[in-house]
């Protein structure tokens, strides 16, 4: 029996390597269908699965369970049901290039496509796009030199061994052989994804497509319900908040999505989750309640009705105006919004985001179990605009509005850009082989700054002139893997990108460390300037690491 190659992704996560595709397919099955304790995700790709765990306990206990598994197993493609029939019409582009390439010609090619069953190996960087890998390597071309700005929804495209469908416009590398109807993304069909992980797809040529009508979720807007109007089901007060300026950028957020990876959903959420979660449980909601994030102050909003609110996060100045004069709201207490009273947020003292709780919660529809705004994937609410109206819920009996309470971080996470260095702990990555040991050396010990061009995909760091971007060790092309919230992934630059809620579910990119769940939190209120320290950390204890075992 072959055993597979285990390797952290963060104290939480396992990336596990084995020998084939095949063999990814079968242990991402075997996942699926009898989840390890405390398992949230398993993701798929083209030579590893990640599997994600809900505590450090969770991860050690199936590190063991994993080690005991088959990685050379094989995969029953004939077991996963009946194939997808998706109709394409072949006039894509890159056709003739295609057939070049190949030395089958045009026709040869959609004969090749057409004549074998493809199965889909793991889903990719938008919801609903999947990897599927045929029979055979006769249609084994290379991306295009060039990635194009733009690639039409419903392109059938070649890459490498794979074939796809783009689900939208979206900008895209692959070669480009024909198109189709089909939706590959619906939110309105009980399983959104037309093909997942294991499903089998038969192409079939046409010529000529029959254009369904477009469903409420697809189109402009697909996956971003209006937040004007209340969830289904969902019993609703005479109270709303109205948005006057959402300043920066103000997103509704929840506590996210997880377990769709498999489908290019990120978790999202809120970036700093302890704070959101502070918020609520200000006003006596339920951790998960959705609440407004703003970055950067400048929210103005008008309360209907009677309203509880609260503020956490990044410390801000704030101020309610009232028909009789104006009056300071705090931070990290619940405050009374009388109707029509309007309350202004400044600019943070410290930090970058600031969370908005109500008693009752905002209630905009969800989508795919969470009202959290996604990015990344353009999934959930809009951002929010003036005029948005947002409903608030009912208060659930017996809830209990809190006491004022410290801030969720600590003051010295919360510095000022001219402060001492944010100190964020990391564990090994699943690639930190791939890097020359000065690189692994240089990222603990040098001083990273926090760039401008940060925000909810990931924070982007450099060395602002007092270090060394990181070297690899290992040159060639890294097979598109899962990552993790907290990954410190590096692309040709050198310089770190840290993966904050709004990620991308797979990346090409070696991921050398992993900033711990616990510190994420900190690490999404890091404002651009903010000078940043990581210290390496076991991923089973997360007890310093000492220097002969330091990355």
């Amino acid at each position: 029996m072959s055993q597979p190659d285990i390797r952290w992704a963060g104290p939480r996560a396992l990336l596990i390597e084995v020998e084939s595709l095949d063999a990814v397919l079968a242990l991402h099955s075997e996942l699926l269908e009898n989840p390890l304790a405390g398992q949230v995700d398993v993701l798929a790709a083209a030579r590893t699965v990640l599997a994600v765990f809900d505590s450090r306990a969770a991860a050690r206990a199936a590190r063991s369970a994993v080690a005991l598994l088959d990685a050379a197993a094989s995969f029953d493609r004939a077991a996963s049901g009946d194939p997808v029939r998706i109709e394409v019409v072949y006039d894509g582009e890159d056709l003739v290039e295609v057939g070049q390439l190949t030395g089958l010609g045009p026709e040869g090619v959609v004969a090749a496509h057409t004549g074998q069953l493809w199965t889909a190996a793991f889903g990719g960087f938008a919801p609903g796009f999947a990897y599927l890998v045929g029979e055979n390597t006769a249609l084994n071309v290379p991306r295009r030199s060039t990635p194009r700005t733009a690639v039409p929804a419903g392109s059938v495209a070649l890459a490498g061994n794979f074939s796809a469908v783009y689900p939208r416009n979206s900008p895209g590398g692959w070669q480009l052989i024909g198109r189709t109807a089909a939706r590959m993304w619906d939110l309105d069909r009980e399983q959104p994804a037309l093909v997942k992980p294991g499903t089998r797809v038969q192409y079939v040529a046409v010529r000529e497509l029959v254009e369904l009508p477009a469903g409420p979720s697809e189109g402009a807007g697909a996956g971003s319900p209006s937040p004007h109007t209340a969830a289904q089901g969902v019993k609703v007060r005479e109270t709303a908040v109205e948005v006057l300026d959402p300043g920066p950028q103000s997103l509704i957020q929840d506590l996210g999505r997880p377990g769709l990876g498999d489908l290019g959903v990120s978790p999202s959420g809120a970036a700093d989750a302890a704070s959101a979660r502070q918020a609520n449980r200000l006003v006596g909601n339920p951790p998960g309640d959705a609440v407004v994030e703003n970055v950067f102050g400048g929210l103005t909003i008008r309360a209907r009705g009677q309203l509880t609110a609260s503020l956490s996060g990044a410390p801000v100045p704030a101020e309610i105006e009232s028909g009789s004069g104006t009056r300071t709201a705090p931070m990290y207490a619940p405050f009374a919004l009388h109707d029509g009273e309007i309350l202004r947020l400044d600019r943070p003292v410290s930090g970058l985001r600031t969370y908005l709780a109500v008693r009752g919660g905002i209630v905009v529809p969800p989508v795919l179990g969470s009202r959290s705004t996604d990015l990344m994937s353009g999934i959930g609410p809009a951002p929010l605009a003036a005029g948005t109206v947002l409903p608030v819920g009912a208060v659930e009996h017996g809830r209990v509005v809190g006491t004022p309470e410290p801030p969720a971080l600590p003051d010295l996470l919360l510095s000022a850009v001219a402060g001492p260095p944010v100190v964020l702990r990391i564990t090994p990555g699943p690639r930190q082989d791939w890097f020359i040991p000065a690189s692994q050396e240089a990222l603990t010990g040098q001083t990273w700054t926090v760039t401008a061009e940060s925000n909810r995909i990931g924070v982007r760091l450099d060395t602002n002139g007092t270090g060394s971007p990181l070297e690899r060790a290992r040159t060639e092309e890294l097979p598109s893997e899962g990552a993790v919230a907290g990954s410190l992934q590096v692309p040709p630059s050198g310089l770190p990108v840290l993966f904050l809620a709004d990620h991308p579910v797979t990346g090409g990119y070696p991921v050398i460390a992993a900033v711990i769940p616990e510190d994420l939190p900190v690490a999404a209120q890091l404002s651009p300037g903010t000078a940043l320290k990581f210290v390496a950390v076991d991923p089973e204890t997360l007890q310093p690491l000492t220097s002969s075992t330091s990355l």
